[in-house]
């Protein structure tokens, strides 16, 4: 496994200081990779964050949630050309980047929808994302769906949903990503979705959040249940520790998430803590 870390634990912008801190922090506390988040892949510098990363010897993933304006689940064709503009240019930060797996939900908006999707929007969605996983298999990359709760999309909440857009879209490196903060809400344990997706061969990234996105260990996530599971099923991909907080603010990502409360202050506790999690119970020794 190689182990990661949401940028966002760091720093809320991306800025030459605050990436060096964010950079340097995560090779500090004993991470493989940096998840960067890509809400404006235009706000990244793609050269300075290279050099660090080489500095540092991390890898990089990235990941971002759609918005309104760039909603591949529209109808509205301006909107989901829009959509297919950011999430190639996305595409194209994780390849310049030498990284292998763009993430997050990148299939619809993150956000509350008032209905569901409709047909034409589904189809919409799974047009760009098979147009998308085209160009990204060319730089051997692949696209993590990351499944969400109900108050966050409208299309895909469980593995089993995952699995089976997965199939329409039918391209081998679509690959389901599984975050343990929307299954504790959504499904109906946290060991059987593991499989299922393993078992389609479809298990392709991990997000390993805790039920109120504190520390780990410390909510009601099952984790007894999460973790063996990726052992029996040899797992060996990625595995990011995600977690915020309003010590740090990203303009945009904090609104979003409802990140209201302050349930650490110590990012470099945090951080530490989290990877002495993931080692004592992931770590074969």
């Amino acid at each position: 496994m190689r182990f990661g870390i949401h940028s966002m634990v760091w720093v809320g912008d991306w800025s030459e200081a605050s990436a060096r801190f964010a950079i340097e922090s995560t090779a500090k506390a004993g991470y493989d990779l940096i998840e960067l988040t890509a809400m404006d892949p235009s706000q990244l510098d793609v050269a300075m964050t290279a050099e660090l990363l080489q500095e540092h010897g991390l890898g990089a993933t990235a990941s971002l949630g759609l918005d309104a304006s760039t909603d591949v689940s529209s109808e509205d064709t301006d909107i989901v050309a829009a959509g297919r503009r950011r999430l190639f240019d996305a595409l194209h930060l994780v390849r310049d980047l030498g990284g292998d797996i763009l993430c997050g939900v990148i299939f619809s908006a993150l956000h509350k929808y008032h209905q569901p999707v409709t047909d034409r929007g589904l189809a919409n969605s799974q047009r760009v994302l098979a147009d998308l996983a085209d160009e990204a298999a060319a730089s051997g990359i692949r696209l993590g769906l990351e499944f969400c709760n109900r108050y966050e999309t409208n299309i895909l909440n469980t593995t089993e949903q995952t699995l089976a857009y997965i199939e329409q879209v039918g391209r081998e490196n679509v690959v389901a990503h599984l975050d343990t903060y929307h299954m504790h809400i959504e499904e109906r344990n946290m060991r059987d979705p593991v499989l299922a997706a393993a078992g389609a061969g479809k298990l392709g990234y991990v997000h390993v959040g805790e039920s109120h996105r504190g520390p780990l260990g410390t909510g009601n996530v099952h984790w007894d249940e999460f973790l063996p599971a990726l052992r029996e099923v040899d797992y060996d991909g990625v595995v990011t520790f995600e977690s915020f907080s309003s010590e740090v603010v990203h303009p945009a990502l904090s609104s979003t998430l409802a990140i209201w409360r302050n349930l650490w202050t110590d990012s470099q506790a945090l951080a530490a803590d989290a990877r002495r999690f993931l080692a004592e119970h992931l770590e074969r020794h």
